[in-house]
């Protein structure tokens, strides 16, 4: 797990979820032009011999296109809602992580990354040096990452079981 990656994707999931609860907030389904689009573009499914005698060509485009556009509607919606629980799955352990961190690693880090303060300003905070910043960040980094793998652990034990 590459712990430090995380400190940067943090960011960008707040943005995210915030895009996505907006999203779903306002959702309408897909675009009545993407759904004639994707008609021209698809491919004829089932037979194509007719069946009945009487031709409804206009009644049999508005069922089609009914089907089509609850179904794109469907997986669009399915999409961001799984999308939103993901996103907030990963931002809610990250933050319950840098809770369970020892010492003053905790703070420092959420100061860090979720107050985005530069080294200068975590430096006159604490009253510590350039190097013991460094030093809280480098601890920080390795709890994080034994919880981390503790995380993956127990996903791999469930997997296999």
């Amino acid at each position: 797990m590459d712990v430090e990656k995380l400190f940067k994707d943090y960011d960008k999931w707040k943005r995210d979820i915030g895009i996505l609860e907006f999203e779903l907030s306002r959702f309408e389904g897909v675009p009545y032009d993407d759904v004639i689009e994707s008609l021209c573009f698809s491919h004829p499914q089932g037979d194509k011999v007719q069946t009945s005698g009487i031709s409804d060509k206009t009644g049999k485009t508005a069922i089609i296109y009914r089907q089509v556009k609850e179904r794109l509607d469907d997986d669009w919606f399915d999409y961001l809602i799984e999308r939103y629980k993901s996103v907030k799955e990963e931002v809610e352990f990250f933050e319950y992580a840098m809770n369970r961190l020892s010492g003053r690693q905790s703070q420092v880090l959420k100061d860090m990354v979720l107050g985005q303060m530069s080294w200068q300003e975590l430096m006159s905070k604490y009253n510590v040096s350039h190097a013991m910043i460094g030093k809280y960040r480098k601890k920080a980094i390795e709890e994080l990452e034994g919880i981390y793998g503790m995380r993956e652990q127990n996903t791999e034990n469930y997997m296999l079981d």
